[in-house]
């Protein structure tokens, strides 16, 4: 008797135990953050790739063009060192350390930059599926303007739900993706809508593509463009307080209310701070300071505040932006000094799990 006594107790713990994680893993996807799986190295690639970016030209100022590229090593397009140096997206080492880092951050959901088929960021989509699982990490995919138009569009999503869709790792919401496109004002509402709505010529709903298609908001008047597209939720994506309007927090009582009125997801994105000016000279005026972690817990909090379903972080690791959480080093290149975190190069890693703490507490 006291064998079937302890069998069954055995039994209901470990029954109780599998829920109580499988919430936890749950409530994790609810924080998502921007990942790049786009740097390449010498001995892992033939190449460098993105750590010797161009210098941006200016669009109407002709003293910035033709500035050349950085040559990579100590100098790099960013204006942060990372610790890991310049290493490899294809690396496998360095997919494990970054994903471990993420699960240590607090994070559910790696949306993963995603220039179509054939480019430099599908060549290790597998592996990424593969590690994630192991850290009870989910992918999600963020859609990058590669294509021309919605026929293009479709045939390469066809490709990515037809590759990658079966694996335990691709995130599902509900049983359906859910992609971020960026920059998906490039294409007209009126074209998106044959892809999404319902009785578009071109629809995706209710075909193996159907998905939660999540466009970016970027000035007040997108709501027009929001009204007739024929998306299922909207992103603000960029990590500067004040840039556009959908990235300027004093708007988000607005974003959140309009979502709700239209049955769409939004989701807020934050960051740590930002800083491009290696690549983008001319753009100090939306230089944001990290102010030791208070940038980034005020944009969090403002998150929060309009209870989101989702919060968005900008970024994991885009450093030609400085908008990374991980780990960087102190470094001088020449005559040029790289900002760091201060002391703890793990700071903003940690930090980013006191933040998600936070706001899963809410939930």
């Amino acid at each position: 008797m006291n064998c079937f006594k302890n069998l069954l107790l055995f039994i209901v713990c470990t029954f109780f135990f599998s829920n109580s994680f499988a919430q936890q893993n749950s409530s994790r996807d609810k924080v998502q953050i921007f990942y790049y799986g786009w740097y390449g190295n010498q001995s892992t690639d033939g190449s460098l790739q993105h750590w010797n970016h161009e210098i941006i030209p200016h669009w109407s100022n002709p003293k910035w063009n033709n500035l050349g590229h950085y040559k990579g090593g100590d100098d790099i397009g960013a204006n942060f060192y990372p610790a890991l140096g310049n290493y490899s997206s294809s690396d496998v080492k360095i997919i494990k350390k970054h994903m471990k880092m993420m699960k240590e951050a607090g994070v559910g959901v790696v949306i993963l930059s995603w220039l179509g088929k054939d480019s430099f960021t599908d060549k290790s989509v597998k592996n990424y599926l593969d590690i994630a699982d192991r850290f009870n990490l989910k992918i999600a995919f963020h859609i990058e303007p590669f294509y021309k138009n919605i026929t293009e569009l479709r045939d390469q999503l066809s490709y990515l739900v037809k590759t990658y869709s079966k694996h335990p790792a691709f995130y599902k919401k509900d049983g359906k993706p859910l992609y971020y496109v960026y920059d998906s004002y490039k294409i007209a509402p009126e074209e998106w809508s044959k892809l999404l709505s319902k009785d578009g010529e071109k629809t995706v709903r209710n075909t193996e593509l159907d998905a939660l298609y999540i466009g970016l908001w970027v000035e007040k008047n997108d709501s027009a463009f929001f009204d007739k597209a024929g998306f299922d939720g909207f992103y603000t994506y960029f990590a500067s307080e004040g840039f556009v309007f959908g990235s300027t927090t004093s708007n988000w009582d607005f974003l959140s209310t309009y979502a709700k009125e239209h049955h769409l997801i939004f989701i807020p994105c934050v960051g740590p701070g930002y800083s491009d000016t290696r690549i983008r000279p001319w753009n100090e005026a939306n230089f944001k300071s990290r102010d030791n972690g208070k940038y980034y817990e005020k944009m969090f909090d403002a998150a929060i505040k309009v209870n989101p379903e989702f919060i968005g972080i900008t970024s994991f690791n885009e450093w030609h932006e400085g908008t990374q959480i991980e780990p960087a080093t102190p470094k001088k290149a020449g005559n040029f000094t790289y900002e760091d975190y201060g002391s703890d190069p793990w700071f903003y890693i940690k930090e980013t799990k006191q933040l998600t703490d936070k706001f899963l507490k809410t939930k």
